[in-house]
């Protein structure tokens, strides 16, 4: 049964970033996105781990101490900043996020509202995807490109502050338009 239930969280969450994706533009993003989500190596661990109300990595990673499954979700999936982190050009600095393509941080918004609405479901607020993110903002330090954390903010605050449809249209009509422009 838990094998089902994983299924069908993927499947939702998978739904709710297409349409996104589309909403704005990026439909190969929208149609590619989380695919890794059913290889076996991330599957089976989140059907052993499903608990509905968050995601699997967690308990894996509580229970073990680590989460293979996302070590591998992360190293296959560009709209992760973790994807990005690498070591600097400048050797003073160690290990480092770079910075993330655009269309990748939109991605990666998208992706964070989905799962929200995923796991809230019917008491999903506009502000939800920003609180996740500020409660765990503070451990990012060097990891996460300051370029890449900024523009992810401002799209985070936007939608706690104006919703969804004026967050979209913003990114659709702005942020990729002037992307595509200016590469």
């Amino acid at each position: 049964m838990k094998a089902i239930s994983h299924l069908r969280t993927i499947n939702h969450h998978k739904w709710l970033v297409m349409k996104g994706c589309f909403r704005v533009g990026l439909y190969r993003q929208g149609l590619l996105h989380d695919l890794s989500k059913y290889s076996p190596s991330e599957f089976l661990v989140g059907c052993r781990y499903y608990q509905g109300n968050r995601s699997p990595n967690n308990a894996e990673r509580e229970a073990t101490g680590y989460s293979r499954a996302w070590l591998h979700h992360k190293g296959r999936n560009k709209h992760h900043y973790e994807y990005w982190i690498d070591y600097s050009a400048d050797p003073g600095e160690g290990i480092v996020g770079q910075k993330m393509p655009v269309k990748y941080v939109v991605e990666m918004f998208i992706d964070r509202v989905a799962a929200s609405k995923t796991y809230k479901g019917e008491v999903y607020k506009d502000q939800d995807p920003l609180i996740y993110y500020e409660q765990g903002a503070a451990r990012l330090g060097k990891m996460i490109h300051p370029d890449t954390a900024a523009l992810l903010r401002f799209l985070l605050q936007m939608l706690a502050d104006t919703g969804e449809e004026n967050t979209f249209r913003y990114i659709k009509q702005n942020i990729l338009k002037k992307h595509r422009k200016n590469p």
